[in-house]
């Protein structure tokens, strides 16, 4: 079996990635009300600093910032650059929903590729491997899936051989596969995203229509999902996130 790194030889590794910051973190306001959702503490650090230190770990070189609320205090955190990433910022004068957020900061994208990741969600994944196997189906949007035991409070999403099939509302109770927050984009389609202005969701624009035509890739190696977007989860990323030789800046 061909390792990833001889997988990666023959192509050009995606080194960039949008993080979308912009949320306003309502449903957090019971326990964080004073930051912006992206840097709510989780064991004494911004919760976007362990999502960047895992980006710097897998030799990611360049970062995106999409803000919005309170987007002046998340500069003001993390500066312009982090453990030799690069730190870009998009920001959002009025709400432009997740479509519109990653469409404005895919101008500032300069690779044929890219990784688009939720700012309040935590997702352990290889961003090698998931690059090498969307490269490898030639698809040019994969999305990567956790499994959970309960896919009521997140909704469903359908696989069959590798590909996203369909999704399921919220309110179905049982385990299976969810949306986890983490997409590999190709160039390809940042003009079909510019092209839609002003706010519009990822999710139902984009992801919707990508997967009844059977163009959206299915990526399930991952594990330890957390959304950090709901109390319960947050305090739970308190005691359950850990990442092996804790950075500082």
């Amino acid at each position: 079996m061909r390792s990833i790194e001889q997988e990666m030889s023959g192509m050009n590794c995606t080194e960039e990635a949008v993080i979308l910051a912009g949320g306003f973190g309502t449903r957090l306001q019971s326990v964080v009300s004073d930051v912006p959702k992206p840097l709510a503490p989780i064991r004494g650090r911004p919760f976007v600093a362990w999502l960047l230190d895992a980006m710097a770990d897998q030799g990611m070189r360049r970062v995106v910032l999409a803000t919005g609320y309170l987007g002046d205090l998340v500069a003001a955190a993390l500066g312009a650059h982090w453990r030799g990433m690069v730190l870009v910022y998009s920001h959002e004068h009025e709400p432009l929903g997740t479509g519109g957020a990653i469409a404005q900061a895919a101008r500032q994208i300069q690779s044929d590729t890219f990784f688009a990741i939720n700012g309040d969600t935590w997702l352990e994944v290889d961003y090698r491997a998931f690059d090498v196997a969307m490269h490898d189906a030639k698809i040019p949007l994969g999305m990567a899936l956790a499994n959970v035991e309960d896919t009521s409070r997140y909704g469903a999403v359908n696989v069959q051989q590798g590909f996203v099939e369909g999704f399921v509302e919220k309110g179905r109770r049982g385990p299976g596969y969810i949306n986890a927050g983490v997409y590999r984009i190709d160039r390809t389609l940042i003009g079909d995203f510019l092209e839609k202005k002003g706010s519009f969701s990822f999710e139902t624009d984009v992801l919707v229509p990508a997967a009844s035509r059977k163009a959206l890739a299915a990526y399930t190696q991952t594990r330890a999902f957390i959304d950090i977007g709901v109390p319960d989860d947050y305090l739970r990323a308190q005691n359950e996130l850990t990442m092996p030789g804790l950075h500082e800046r």
